[in-house]
């Protein structure tokens, strides 16, 4: 039997099967202690007639001693949501290609919108992708845009109210994209858009036999003396030349424009980045089905619990 789930197996799941099947993802060989790593754990069963009852679900670790759940040591851990509704907000997060707002899961799940606006968040932070193994190859289409903010008015617009300025130098959040053609996208948020910043971080995520395709943008001039640099004009009405163009990049950005103005309407630039990990992870798992989709994302839970707020020192706490 398959473990890839759509949405439709999933909501039909009660919150006992959806923990059968989180211990069968999480565990295909059997329970191991999240506290220790030993496999020597066991179910626990309440004796008959005890007046001791034992939640489903409890295993205890014969070395250890320590009891635990499916969900100790992932991003479910401590929550009081139903199992079965996380697994629908994941589902639901990975086969919406714009990404689905927390109002919506909100009003699906039946929980609070506090609540879906924090699960969101959650399964965002387990999207994020682990470091490169290895760096970008081939051709890379690198590009920047700018998301949020209000757009700062010109001169021209004081006097007719019209033409608004954008991109740069308004006070919008830059973002640089990574593509590998025909690969993935590694996208990051960006303090300034300065020749520094771009080279720091395209030097450790690219590869130096790469291909560098970008627009003409004065701060990518300097990768020329580290990788095999091709601009396009744009300023010149010029989008493709032989197999030059940054197409690709902008295809993705367009993803991410689209979800956030039509979906989100307002990001942050607090959170921007855990929104990037999720159109990353969907963009660079773009051609599986939505169930193997949620299936990644499921295996991507443990070790990566986003808490509410910080918990606090014992000097704090004092």
């Amino acid at each position: 039997m398959s473990m890839n789930k759509n949405f439709t197996d999933i909501a039909q799941m009660t919150k006992d099967e959806a923990r059968e099947h989180l211990e069968k993802l999480r565990w295909p060989m059997g329970a191991v202690c999240p506290h220790c790593g030993s496999i020597k754990a066991y179910k626990l069963t309440a004796k008959a007639n005890s007046k001791h009852p034992v939640r489903k679900g409890v295993y205890k670790c014969k070395d250890c001693r320590k009891q635990f759940t499916v969900t100790v040591g992932t991003l479910f851990e401590g929550s009081h949501v139903a199992l079965n509704k996380w697994l629908m907000a994941v589902s639901l997060m990975c086969s919406s290609k714009k990404g689905i707002s927390a109002h919506q899961l909100h009003r699906m799940l039946g929980v609070t919108y506090k609540t879906a606006w924090f699960m969101a968040h959650r399964i965002r932070y387990a999207m994020q992708q682990p470091k490169l193994k290895g760096k970008l190859t081939g051709i890379v289409e690198v590009d920047e845009t700018y998301v949020g903010g209000k757009p700062r008015k010109t001169r021209k617009d004081k006097m007719d109210g019209k033409n608004f300025k954008r991109g740069r130098g308004t006070k919008k959040t830059p973002v640089v994209a990574l593509v590998q053609r025909g690969g993935i996208v590694k996208s990051q948020v960006m303090t300034r858009l300065t020749g520094k910043n771009l080279k720091s971080f395209i030097n450790e995520n690219v590869d130096n036999t790469s291909v560098i395709m970008t627009d003409e943008f004065k701060s990518y001039k300097m990768l020329r003396k580290d990788f095999n640099h091709k601009y396009i004009r744009h300023s010149m009405g010029e989008y493709v030349r032989g197999n030059i163009y940054t197409n690709t990049v902008e295809g993705y950005f367009s993803l991410l424009k689209r979800g956030i103005n039509g979906v989100f309407h307002h990001v942050s630039k607090k959170h921007l980045q855990r929104y990037l990990h999720e159109f990353d992870f969907r963009y660079n798992m773009r051609r599986t089905e939505d169930a193997t989709r949620t299936t990644a994302a499921l295996y991507c839970i443990e070790g990566k619990r986003l808490m509410y707020r910080e918990p606090k020192s014992p000097e704090e706490a004092a």
